[in-house]
């Protein structure tokens, strides 16, 4: 059965090391820190790490990936034996070393050290890859990949397969059900004839991977793009999907791209969908930092280290897409208390233009998103969190009370405009509240000019009456995820179904 076969990694393994002190003064020869080490760890890094990662649940996994005779190959070999199953290729050379100097809990430098060329795969390689119930490559750009090419386009077939490219590897395999670089990974491997390279709006990293997509005729491509989450793309497909972060992590971001690419490989290896996977890989990634990264104690525990743990190497904030997981967006300044009831008619955008100028003035992305939130439940509150991560301001547009009674019919809303207005500018993600009175949001949206409008549930974007409007000025419109089972609709029936209690 397929539950009873093996998850196969296939990359570069590396050994990690971190040294960890304190510096307190310059070096007299020359204006360097000096670190006074206090701590030094080693693990497993590149495919090695990923491997750790897909086995932590108990899952048999199996790592295929080049080794040799030097002590770094002996030192990840000795750590990564107990947890997974080795299929080695042979490494002429030496293992590569990757090692930080960190003071205060922060990078310095980084020195690395070897590298050697993986040798020709052995028969058990091609087993392994036969036997698999789903494939991740870890590409390192180290060789280990492209020396497995061709038994890796044919495991492409038929089974759940993640690439996780790197710009000095080779390309993914056709026919990869997931391919998930990181944002400037993405760029590398962009050829800028669409969007140019430092644009690192939502709207160029979706046309980047769609583009991606097709020229390496994947079924999906997820751009990572640390603190912000993911947007998923394929081929041909104007309709991205962002999977926003669902907290701030403040940790180590070192890891969490293989922490990602694994959590997306199992997800899909258990059955999920793309976009199901990639939404637990945003949220895996995300508690992976606010864990402690690979540095997580719980992840090493149980295992021969020298007393050592160590740190990834695939987190640093140049090759997680520029921010590292941990790097969300700063809050724009609310939009202060809710305006009274008398003042929603008089001035239906209240203080929402003046916020979306300031934001605009200041490079910052405008997010808007709307409906009747006439019963604010868990679905609403999980979107409107989502999507004020989007970007750097949220403005709700809700319908006023004669719009809701025009869609919803009589006896809608239960909630008057005053409280929802009052409810929605409570919640900490909302910025600003405006009221139309139409039907649809289209002159309101004119009159904001958000770069981003957020929808959430199962439609196509394009499907969306405000997409039309979002491109005259060169916005865009996403769909969310939403949280299934939750409607207004639904709440009322149950209320108006409840038994009245007796009066005491």
């Amino acid at each position: 059965m397929t539950a009873q076969r093996p998850l196969v990694v296939v990359g570069d393994a590396l050994l990690d090391q971190d040294l960890d002190g304190e510096a307190t003064r310059l070096a007299p020869d020359a204006p360097a820190p000096v670190v006074d080490v206090v701590a030094d760890r080693t693990r497993p890094g590149g495919a090695g790490l990923a491997a750790v990662l897909a086995a932590r649940h108990g899952r048999e996994v199996v790592l295929v990936t080049a080794l040799g005779g030097d002590p770094a190959s002996a030192a990840v070999r000795a750590a990564l034996e107990p947890r997974v199953r080795l299929v080695e290729l042979p490494l002429d050379g030496s293992l590569p070393v990757k090692t930080r100097v960190r003071a205060g809990g922060r990078p310095l430098v980084r020195v690395d050290r070897g590298g050697g060329t993986p040798g020709p795969p052995g028969g058990a390689a091609g087993t392994v890859l036969r036997e698999a119930c789903a494939v991740l490559v870890s590409d390192y750009g180290r060789g280990t990949a492209a020396a497995l090419r061709p038994l890796l386009a044919e495991a492409a077939r038929g089974r759940p397969f993640v690439w996780d490219p790197h710009p000095r590897g080779a390309h993914p395999v056709p026919g990869v059900r997931l391919a998930t670089p990181n944002a400037a990974e993405a760029r590398a491997w962009s050829a800028p004839d669409r969007v140019a390279a430092e644009d690192d709006s939502l709207r160029a990293h979706g046309v980047r991977g769609a583009r991606l997509a097709e020229r390496w005729r994947a079924a999906a491509v997820t751009i990572t793009l640390g603190g912000r989450g993911a947007i998923l793309t394929r081929a041909g497909s104007g309709d991205p999907m962002y999977l926003p972060a669902p907290y701030a992590a403040d940790g180590d971001p070192c890891g969490a791209g293989d922490c990602f690419a694994v959590t997306a490989v199992t997800a899909l290896a258990d059955g999920g969908l793309p976009e199901e996977a990639v939404q637990r890989a945003v949220a895996e990634a995300t508690a992976f930092v606010a864990a402690g990264g690979a540095d997580d104690a719980a992840l090493w525990d149980g295992a021969p280290r020298d007393g050592h743990r160590g740190n990834g190497h695939r987190g640093n904030a140049d090759e997680w897409g520029g921010d590292g997981w941990g790097g969300l967006a700063g809050r724009a300044d609310g939009a202060g208390d809710p305006p009274p009831a008398d003042a929603l008619h008089r001035l239906p955008l209240g203080g929402a233009l003046c916020l979306a100028e300031s934001v605009r003035a200041r490079g910052g992305t405008v997010v808007a998103t709307g409906g009747c939130f006439d019963l604010l439940h868990a679905g609403h509150v999980g979107l409107l969190q989502n999507a004020r991560r989007t970007g750097d301001c949220l403005i709700v547009c809700v319908n006023s009370d004669a719009s809701v009674r025009r869609l919803k019919g009589p006896g809608r809303p239960i909630t008057p405009l005053a409280d929802r207005v009052r409810v929605l500018a409570g919640l900490g993600c909302v910025d600003a509240v405006a009221v139309f009175h139409e039907d649809t949001p289209e002159a309101v949206l004119r009159v904001l000019r958000p770069d981003v409008w957020v929808k959430g549930g199962d439609y196509s974007v394009d499907a969306l009456p405000e997409t039309a409007v979002l491109r005259e000025w060169g916005g865009q419109a996403l769909v969310l995820p939403y949280l299934d089972g939750r409607s207004t609709t639904e709440l009322a029936r149950r209320a108006a179904r409840a038994p009245a209690r007796p009066r005491p």
